[in-house]
């Protein structure tokens, strides 16, 4: 089932659960304004080349459209636009006011040059920046992008508008990036494992985990090596990692530090001393406590499902379960941690940064940090005041949650008028 499937669908069930208003539900599914443009630059070698560039935003009921831009060659429309609604809900469940959009071009950029993707970046930038802005759409990075791709959306747009920081986050700590932004995804999934495992009398320190990484040639594929250093500063034994060179496993714990060092050196995790070659496609199905997928999307889907030996996910990827293995799981009782709360400290530090900028007052990265750990917190404890509520798992309860407050948002603000 594709992402954009999943999401209407777990959208649906969360409308039937909370009763809303036919009219209403449709109304909240329809995007606010889909965007697509046409990006043609001339490559080093003088040719011309087309890109498609794409920006779905979805709904600003809370705030400013917020979401990130993808440079990839499977840049596709549907996609774009289930990514879209996901930040609605999302950015609803972590409280930040803010809706859902999202974007991209479908281009591979490890084949153009650093002044190929600049050229590619400003061209989308010209044709985009009336419709994005501070109050408006505020984009962010994403796969295949990163915050040397939000500097030149900032130049491009601030020669359209004057200087403003605030139209992107992601942002070199140069021009205006928060601290903490960098390890914020990773370090929000901490937050989130030890909020979820408190609640049942457990910590980090007495679990062992598996992470599966994605690898980062480019952009912002840094979720699950943080994620995988923090747990481990935190005192979590992590015992087997993944990502696309290969895996490595060692039940006595990995050595995170080392393994990261060797990852960056050996651009992949393949090849790592300090613990015993693995068959990637068997990460998922080995023994531990907690499974934290920061990778692809459906890589749990019904063909593992009833091989995965965790007693918890926690979703740091977006969309790496598919529904028919949720329910799988869920008859098993494996307790899942929806992408749509457990990854959000991303967008969160992304808000904090904004409001730096539209302040123009940075924090240090302790209140960062703290206030990080703040709305995870309360985040959990609001997802799971919905699934006592509506009697229902953590999906549906952040689900729930997300489109409440959208559609509270929606009604009080006169739709019908």
């Amino acid at each position: 089932m594709n992402a954009l499937a999943a999401t209407s669908r777990n959208f649906r069930q969360a409308a039937k659960l909370l009763g809303l208003d036919s009219k209403l539900e449709k109304s909240l599914l329809i995007p606010f304004r889909e965007i697509k443009v046409e990006c043609t630059i001339p490559r080093d070698d003088g040719t011309m080349a087309s890109f498609v560039g794409f920006r779905v935003q979805h709904d600003n009921a809370r705030g400013p459209m917020k979401g990130g831009i993808r440079y990839h060659h499977e840049v596709d429309p549907d996609e774009v636009n289930a990514l879209a609604q996901l930040m609605t809900w999302k950015t609803a469940v972590a409280n930040i006011p803010y809706g859902g959009a999202k974007g991209g071009i479908g281009c591979s950029p490890g084949e153009l040059s650093i002044s190929e993707l600049e050229r590619l970046t400003r061209v989308f930038t010209q044709k985009l920046h009336d419709c994005i802005g501070i109050h408006t759409d505020v984009p962010a990075p994403d796969m295949g992008t990163n915050s040397q791709t939000m500097a030149w959306i900032l130049d491009e747009y601030s020669k359209f508008h004057g200087y403003s920081p605030a139209v992107v986050t992601g942002k070199p700590v140069d021009l205006g990036g928060s601290l903490g932004r960098d390890a914020a995804t990773g370090r929000g999934v901490l937050f989130a494992a030890q909020a979820l495992l408190a609640e049942y009398g457990k910590s980090i320190s007495d679990q062992r985990f598996v992470i599966q990484l994605e690898l980062k040639l480019q952009g912002f594929g840094n979720v699950g090596s943080w994620t995988a250093q923090l747990i481990s500063e935190a005192g979590g034994k992590v015992i087997a990692v993944s990502d696309v060179t290969g895996a490595v496993k060692n039940s006595n714990g990995l050595n995170i530090h080392k393994l990261l060092k060797h990852s960056k050196e050996s651009r992949g995790v393949k090849g790592f001393s300090g613990g015993d070659a693995l068959d990637s496609n068997l990460l998922l199905m080995e023994d531990c406590d907690v499974l934290i997928p920061a990778a692809l999307g459906g890589v749990i889907n019904r063909e593992n499902a009833n091989e995965i030996r965790a007693k918890f996910i926690i979703e740091a990827a977006n969309h790496p379960t598919d529904p028919e293995a949720d329910e799988i799981l869920s008859k098993k009782g494996v307790l899942i941690l929806p992408d749509i709360f457990a990854n959000s400290g991303g967008v969160t530090v992304s808000y904090f940064e904004w409001v730096q900028n539209i302040q123009g007052f940075m924090w240090g990265e302790e209140k960062v940090n703290c206030e990080l750990k703040t709305y995870m917190t309360r985040g959990f404890k609001d997802v799971k005041e919905m699934c006592r509520t509506h009697n229902c798992d953590l999906r549906m309860g952040a689900f729930t949650l997300g489109v409440n407050r959208v559609a509270r948002a929606t009604v009080l603000r006169g739709w019908e008028a």
